[in-house]
């Protein structure tokens, strides 16, 4: 690769619209689909989203702990489905939420973001709760493989609020530094929830996307992220799940519903 994660995601941003799958493969929605819960009907499943979603949207993001938790059958499974994205010029973004510090947190980055590895994903998700510092080992190895990361900073889930509100200046601030100078769109973004009323800093001064779960299934609506995300509309990526996987009738066409209707709310 020659050009920087940023650039890659704005230019298919720019083609695809905003909109992310995340790929989800729960035994709940396993079931849905009339399938096993088993790797077999991982594969299945991910094969299915893949083929149908991949023309639509610019990014699709696997949840690992879905495909960690049937073992080497399981990364297989994930391995494969990496390697399918690709093929199709979709980005991946690959929600692992790992932080550690030292070799462990150099492990990490091997594993998910060096070009080497089979589990290599254009970005990942990052924890900073061990403090932002203990991420640069791994906001290095990105920047020198042309990959990024979503760093956690105000996610939707209730239990979330008070850590995170004590400690996302310096997350934001974090992330801002390692996008300074960076064009069109750094690669070092932040993760928001699309639930999150006030995120607690203006976005804009990033520099870099913002990764916006929630959408769909968690109650946010694609209105909702054209009101809190206006300032950063070129750069925000809100992600549905549930909503467009519930039923594999109707995946596309929820996926263009949503895709559809988060360009409307995000450029009027």
């Amino acid at each position: 690769m020659n050009e920087s994660f940023g650039t890659r995601l704005r230019a298919r941003l720019d083609k695809h619209g905003p909109l992310c799958v995340g790929l989800d493969p729960s035994p709940e929605l396993l079931h849905a689909w009339g399938l096993d819960d088993s790797p077999a009907g991982l594969d299945r499943f991910s094969r299915t989203v893949v083929d149908t979603v991949s023309d639509l949207v610019g990014v699709v993001k696997p949840q690992s702990a879905f495909y960690e938790r049937w073992g080497s059958r399981g990364i297989a499974v994930l391995e494969q489905t990496i390697a399918d994205l690709r093929d199709a010029g979709t980005l991946v973004l690959l929600d692992v939420k790992r932080g550690d510090i030292g070799s462990t947190m150099t492990a990490y980055a091997e594993a998910y973001l060096d070009r080497g590895s089979p589990l290599a994903a254009d970005a990942v998700t990052l924890s900073p709760y061990l403090g932002f510092g203990s991420l640069r080992g791994a906001i290095t190895s990105a920047l020198a493989s042309d990959a990024g990361v979503f760093v956690l900073a105000r996610t939707s889930n209730p239990e979330a609020t008070a850590l995170q509100s004590a400690v996302a200046g310096e997350i934001y601030e974090g992330v801002r530094a390692a996008n300074t100078g960076h064009s069109p769109l750094g690669s070092i973004g932040v993760v928001v929830g699309a639930t999150v009323l006030d995120p607690g800093y203006p976005l804009d001064h990033l520099n870099g996307p913002v990764l916006a779960p929630g959408l769909g299934a968690q109650g946010a609506s694609p209105a909702d992220i054209g009101r809190l995300f206006a300032p950063v509309r070129h750069a925000v990526v809100p992600s549905a799940s549930r909503a467009v996987l519930a039923d594999p009738a109707k995946l596309r066409m929820r996926t263009e519903r949503y895709r559809d209707e988060c360009v409307h709310h995000l450029s009027s």
